[in-house]
């Protein structure tokens, strides 16, 4: 138990009781019969209820008894807008996925179109636990004001290919484009942004460089999806005569402020390369495995001192963006990865989803319970049958929950979802908006069809 004050009783905003907290903290301490104290959206007290209870005072009390508090989810690699591409093309390789299917509905996207797929997947996120999330995408601006109303935390950033694309002519463009972005959020609570890159297969090295610069002057994370498969790797070595994560090195862009998607196809000396540039690493194994992109090696990138979070991709390439669902998947294969049952244990993929995530999105205070910490909360209502036995928590929230047991999810102290409802979505008019946007997309896909005949 810890706080400012000793002895005088502190005026706080909520006080939770709860059967088990999950505080991912330092030590990973766990607490049944737990407390948490809450004072301008942050975490001012933690320890047992009772200690709780008799240090703060609030208006506001939470019962949330039969339940399990743990630090919201983050989920460090997505493109929430693709939301409405969910189930359009399935069972198909990478590039064939992109190119002929993704790509040309894509680029008749409207706003109108990305708000609605933005709101999808902040209320699927709400929904399974997730408080956070690490965007890339275009008109990143529209999915940092759904992200605003609907009360989550997101970092955006701008997709930028070399040829253009349906946002930018140039690079330069692009650039613009994220000062002015970063401006827009400045004072946000809620939103951060990143530079965005796509992949070395798409942007051209001087133009990799460039955007790094920008994401140093910005002082901002530099994301990009990286050795996702071992076509992008052929694609780099007949173009450059390198493999992606060497060409990185080369370029002089490993370092603390890079974050790689995926990693699948990627060698030990390049492993050990990361680990003494000090990347972070995001892996996305439903998404890796759907697309038939492989298995990352990533107890090996742990083992070196890699951070490494965890992220679903897009629902285009994943069909959910439910980080219980990714936590299992990355336990499972991990152990058939390295035929290993102890790897990526329960405890591994838990701070994969918590802490490392937080630190993949330059946001590091984020993902633990903790003082001083931002009150970002999930609970779980441990009465599923699915949950019962429960003798660890910890294994609980690795392989046998869905996602479908939070019963809360708050950010910065306030409630977005509790026992069905969402506070700060309408899911109604979402449904609505939802089935106008599928009709335009099934028309899109219909012209095409046309369009090719002819």
């Amino acid at each position: 138990m810890s706080h400012s004050h000793s002895s005088e009783i502190v005026q706080c905003d909520t006080i939770i009781k709860a059967d088990e907290i999950v505080t991912q903290d330092e030590t990973r301490r766990i607490i049944q019969d737990g407390g948490i104290a809450i004072l301008n959206g942050y975490i001012c007290g933690v320890g047992t209820f009772a200690e709780i209870e008799s240090s703060f005072s609030s208006t506001q009390k939470l019962d949330l008894s039969g339940k399990i508090v743990l630090p919201g989810l983050i989920n460090a690699h997505t493109h929430l807008p693709m939301t409405l591409f969910r189930g359009m093309a399935d069972d198909l390789p990478l590039m064939e996925w992109l190119e002929k299917h993704i790509w040309p509905v894509e680029r008749q996207l409207t706003q109108e179109l990305l708000k609605v797929g933005a709101q999808v997947g902040c209320a699927e996120l709400i929904r399974t636990g997730c408080t956070a999330f690490l965007n890339g995408y275009f008109h990143e601006q529209v999915t940092g004001d759904i992200a605003e109303s609907s009360g989550i935390r997101a970092v955006l950033g701008e997709g930028f290919f070399s040829f253009p694309s349906p946002m930018f002519a140039t690079a330069n463009d692009c650039w613009e484009q994220n000062r002015k972005l970063k401006e827009y959020f400045n004072n946000s609570d809620l939103v951060r942004t990143a530079v965005t890159p796509h992949a070395v297969f798409t942007v051209k090295p001087d133009e990799l460089q460039g955007s790094f610069e920008l994401a140093e002057q910005l002082q901002i994370p530099w994301q990009i999806h990286l050795a996702e498969s071992a076509v992008e790797t052929n694609q780099c070595l007949k173009r450059y005569g390198l493999r992606p994560v060497k060409l990185l090195d080369t370029l002089g862009l490993l370092c603390k402020r890079t974050v790689l998607h995926h990693c699948v196809d990627i060698t030990d000396a390049e492993i050990e390369l990361l680990a003494e540039n000090d990347v972070c690493v995001v892996h996305n194994p439903v998404s890796n495995l759907k697309l038939c992109s492989g298995i990352a090696p990533i107890q090996k990138m742990l083992d070196v001192g890699i951070t490494v979070g965890l992220g679903t991709d897009g629902a285009s390439s994943n069909n959910q963006l439910n980080l219980f669902r990714e936590m299992a998947f990355a336990a499972l294969l991990g152990k058939i990865r390295h035929r290993d049952a102890s790897a990526i244990g329960a405890q591994t993929v838990l701070d994969m989803a918590t802490r490392n995530s937080a630190i993949c999105l330059g946001w590091p205070e984020l993902g633990q319970i903790a003082i001083n910490h931002p009150a970002d909360l999930v609970a779980l209502d441990i009465s599923s049958p699915n949950l019962l036995p429960m003798y660890s928590s910890v294994s609980h929230l690795a392989y046998a929950a869905t996602g479908m047991e939070v019963s809360m999810t708050m950010v910065a102290g306030k409630i977005l979802y509790r026992d069905g409802n969402f506070t700060t979505i309408s899911i109604k008019d979402l449904n609505n908006e939802v089935l106008e946007a599928k009709k335009w997309i099934l028309r899109m896909i219909d012209t095409q069809k046309k369009s090719k005949k002819t």
